[in-house]
């Protein structure tokens, strides 16, 4: 299968692209600008291209079987001076969905959208959250495209354990330091609450599963361990050697701010994938302990 990657340079994209291309596709990645040498897809096939400006083509999507789109933007991408309507119009609202109407416009059969469980487990939580309420609209507007001869579906995940040098390294860096027992200034507790955590070598599994085998506009919640905060966190500290046992506490924590649980401090967004789904898109479970080891792996080998 021909399969273009929109977002394959970062965490889940790049993870998704090894996987795909293990299997015996031909696996392109698209990007904004030059793959970094040390990236895992350095020698991948590139597509330069925008989705939010838009910059691709009908041309340039012809050809391929199915495309990934796992470039959907978060929280974190946002600055703190974008105007926040602005933001979510353009790379969830408006942005996915128009991106998926080129690609049925270019003949491309199937296109698995890479969303998040927010809205699909909780929708009484876009009420009032634009990103949220957007990730909802990139979600529905792309799978109500779907007929006949283009296959459209969403897999909605959990919060992702996993790692590519660059940005997602960075950003755990002082995280596995303080696992290990560097950061005197850090509390040795967790906040309460707790939520389902999934590792990016599973979702990429799930993704393959989409593409095969998927329901036109369907969107499945995809999920793998229901961990407290406390639990994850303590995984953190066995992986880094840190020797210690983490409490939790009903505090706001610096390495996951009060902003970062959606749900709220001390709620819990656990769940368990249905059995259909679960068959359908064959991933791995149980693989959160793996993936943080590899996590801390990564970022000490990047340091």
């Amino acid at each position: 299968m021909k399969i273009l990657v929109i977002g394959g340079t970062g965490m889940i994209g790049a993870h998704a692209a090894l996987h795909l291309r293990d299997h015996g596709n031909d696996v392109t990645v698209a990007a904004r600008s030059a793959v970094a040498d040390d990236s895992p897809v350095a020698g991948f096939p590139v597509l330069f291209g925008d989705y939010t400006i838009p910059s691709f083509t009908p041309a340039q999507l012809e050809g391929f079987d199915g495309i990934v789109f796992a470039a959907g933007q978060d929280v974190r991408h946002k600055s703190n001076d974008a105007d926040e309507a602005e933001f979510w119009d353009k790379t969830q609202i408006r942005g996915v969905p128009r991106f998926a109407a080129l690609a049925k416009q270019a003949g491309v059969p199937r296109f698995v959208q890479v969303g998040s469980y927010y809205h699909h487990l909780r929708p009484d939580l876009a009420a009032g959250n634009p990103y949220i309420t957007a990730r909802q609209a990139a979600d529905e507007g792309a799978r109500a495209l779907a007929d006949d001869s283009f296959t459209v579906s969403t897999l909605n995940p959990p919060s992702i354990i996993g790692v590519v040098p660059g940005a997602s390294t960075n950003r755990y860096r002082r995280m596995v330091s303080w696992a290990a027992g560097n950061e005197p200034a850090l509390p040795d507790f967790a906040p309460t609450g707790a939520t389902n955590f999934m590792s990016a070598r599973s979702l990429a599994e799930a993704i393959w599963g989409a593409l095969r085998n998927a329901e036109t506009s369907t969107a499945y919640l995809v999920g793998d361990q229901n961990l407290r905060y406390r639990e994850f966190f303590q995984m953190l500290v066995d992986a880094a050697g840190g020797s210690r046992v983490i409490d939790e506490r009903d505090e706001e924590h610096p390495l996951l701010p009060d902003p970062f649980i959606i749900q709220g401090r001390g709620n819990t967004l656990a769940y368990e994938p249905d059995t259909d789904s679960l068959r359908l898109l064959d991933y791995t479970r149980n693989d959160c302990a793996r993936a943080v080891g590899e996590l801390v792996d990564a970022v000490r080998a990047a340091d």
